[in-house]
Formats: structure tokens, sequence, C-alpha cells
């Protein structure tokens, strides 16, 4: 049967300071905030990555805090493809946040924002 799915269309991640991942995401990763979030009954942001693709940011309690792996990719995560993958590290190096290399070889890192939630940047 042939998927009927097209695209992914958001990935939430639940955060705890809204402004420190509004730095996070936005100075850091550089993605705009899209004004079209509808007022909801708590804090967030939407974060475009495309035109068709976001990252939503729900300021709402985690009761999941269990330990995670060291390495990002042996945990939960959402992967972006990026154009220039040098920039990001770079972003990230002079950012002082901490990241580990693909273990199998490819041009890919894993970072985690300021709430642990990891991220895949990969070229």
């Amino acid at each position: 049967m042939k998927s009927n799915f097209i695209s992914i269309h958001h990935i939430s991640f639940i955060i705890s300071d809204l402004n420190r991942s509004k730095a996070f995401y936005c100075d850091v990763l550089g993605l705009e905030i899209d004004t079209a979030r509808p007022d909801l009954n708590f804090d967030g942001i939407w974060l475009n990555i495309n035109q068709q693709q976001q990252i939503h940011l729900l300021l709402v309690d985690n009761p999941d805090q269990a330990d995670r792996p060291k390495h990002g990719g042996r945990d939960r995560h959402a992967a972006f493809k990026v154009r220039d993958f040098n920039l990001i590290r770079s972003h990230l190096d002079n950012s002082n946040i901490a990241y580990t290399l693909s273990k199998s070889g490819r041009e890919a890192l894993f970072c985690r924002d300021p709430d642990g939630n990891t991220l895949e940047i990969m070229k």
C-alpha cells in the first residue's frame, strides 16, 4: 500500500523557559518565528524550518525527565538536513553548546536544546 503521508508538518518539543529556548533556536540555529500561532491556553512559539515544516515549542509541564544517554543518536530525536553543516557547527562551537558527531561516519551531529530535547543536524 502506498503511503498517504507527504511530509512532516511539525515536531513539538516541550520546553521550560521560553526566552532561553528562543535564544537557542533563533540566535544559535537561525530559525524564524511564525507569528501566525493561534492564542492557545499555554505559551510557546512556532518556528519555521521552511514553508511547509515547523518546530513547535510548548511551554507545558514535562513529567518525563528520565536520564538521557550521552550520545543523542541513542535517544529520541528529530533529524534536520541543513544546507551548510559547518555553519551550524560553528554556531554551536561559538555558543559553547556541546554536541557529538555521528558514530556512523556520516556528516551529522547530535546536540540538545536547553531542555534536553535531541536534535540531529545533518548535511
